[in-house]
């Protein structure tokens, strides 16, 4: 019972944080959630908790929020601002894999304490790291889709082009996910088990984070423009 209530008030806790990084930074704050985000989930990933009797992973919440803040961004500044968030974060996740692989080639000193933590959280097998890079870019850019398209059929209707996006794109990005990262390395049947657990704990992600849609729909942020003389 205690993950499950550190795991409530941890995802509270998440998309409070989101809600503060637009309020006092704008658009600017979004973006650089994505970035951030993307790389943060993809290190939790690696925890593995028992969750509501399921065995699950962490990185689950942190990667809604990044759902999340596109659907944001393409509520109030539209499905281009959201595209390039999207590539933004595809880039961020694509740059850590590889310069933290680069870092693991260096022979480490005889007085070293590092190296084999770092090559636990970051040597990845190669299909692990391609099946995220891979859900990620293709159910972020079906998320910016639909998400647009139902706003152009329910417009008054906040709760169904956030939850409905989220929950469909989200639904790609598990099998994409768990098909070329363990698909032919579990039995059929076991894999079945990974990507309902998986998804069932991403769509209660997607529930939560509705009253954090209309609040931010609410929200007057004024946006930090930089100056060209401000510049070096």
């Amino acid at each position: 019972m205690f993950n499950e209530l550190l795991w409530f008030g941890f995802a509270f806790i998440n998309f409070i944080m989101v809600l503060l990084f637009y309020k006092l930074f704008g658009k600017n704050g979004l973006i650089v959630w994505i970035g951030f985000s993307t790389v943060i989930a993809n290190l939790q990933v690696i925890k593995t908790i028992e969750l509501f009797g399921l065995t699950a992973t962490m990185g689950n919440i942190m990667y809604g929020t990044a759902f999340f803040v596109t659907d944001v961004i393409n509520e109030k500044y539209g499905e281009k601002e959201a595209k390039k968030a999207v590539w933004l974060g595809f880039a961020t996740l694509l740059s850590m894999t590889f310069i933290m692989q680069a870092v693991l080639l260096f022979e480490p000193h005889e007085i070293d304490f590092a190296q084999e933590s770092l090559a636990t959280i970051f040597g990845l097998l190669p299909r692990i790291a391609l099946g995220s890079l891979l859900a990620y870019i293709i159910s972020q850019y079906i998320d910016v889709k639909i998400y647009s398209s139902l706003r152009d059929k329910f417009p008054n209707q906040l709760w169904i082009r956030n939850n409905g996006s989220t929950m469909l794109s989200q639904f790609l990005d598990t099998l994409v996910f768990t098909s070329i990262a363990f698909l032919g390395v579990y039995p059929f049947s076991e894999w079945i088990q990974i990507f309902i657990t998986t998804y069932l704990i991403k769509f209660l992600v997607a529930l939560l984070d509705t009253p954090f849609a209309y609040m931010v729909k609410r929200m007057n942020v004024k946006e930090t423009l930089v100056s060209k003389n401000n510049l070096f």
